[in-house]
């Protein structure tokens, strides 16, 4: 079993969530407390954190049948394949949100200098620094063994290596 991202039509998370619980399969479709101001009065509303996704933790033979699921449009790809979501991370998200309220969730921002980690690979947990950035591939310079490698990285496998995304 392993946890995969899953991307939905927009708007539909919390319906994709639901249609794939349904099936008897695991969602996680993580949902942030909102405060939204209507004209009379505020209220606290469930959004969703992410948006257009949702995870899902299946067998691998089990993928077509999330892939036929109303709303969902496909998963989240990494070097050809569907990405695995660690389960430390998914327990992480968890977490944070039962301890947070009106949290925001931004794409990394990445410049040049900033100092990232590996997350996915054979560099895996490798740290190094960001040289460019263009479209989703990220130029980070390793230094291993005495020698500065260079390496082109799908944006989707770094992450900060000065804190947690999640600030945990």
């Amino acid at each position: 079993m392993n946890w995969y991202a899953v991307y939905t039509k927009p708007r539909w998370e919390k319906k994709v969530a639901g249609r794939i619980a349904d099936k008897g399969l695991e969602v996680y479709c993580p949902l942030n407390k909102v405060r939204k101001k209507w004209s009379d009065r505020y209220k606290v509303v469930e959004e969703p954190l992410f948006k257009s996704y949702v995870f899902v933790c299946i067998e691998e033979d089990q993928q077509t049948n999330v892939r036929l699921t109303d709303g969902v449009v496909n998963f989240v790809y990494s070097e050809g394949k569907p990405a695995c979501i660690r389960f430390q991370e998914i327990d992480m998200i968890k977490k944070f949100l039962n301890e947070y309220q009106d949290v925001q969730a931004a794409p990394l921002d990445l410049k040049a200098g900033m100092r990232v980690r590996i997350n996915a690979g054979i560099f895996m947990d490798a740290e190094g620094f960001v040289i460019d950035q263009k479209n989703k591939l990220v130029s980070v310079q390793l230094e291993t063994l005495g020698y500065e490698l260079t390496a082109r990285f799908d944006i989707a496998n770094l992450e900060s290596a000065f804190m947690n995304p999640l600030g945990i």
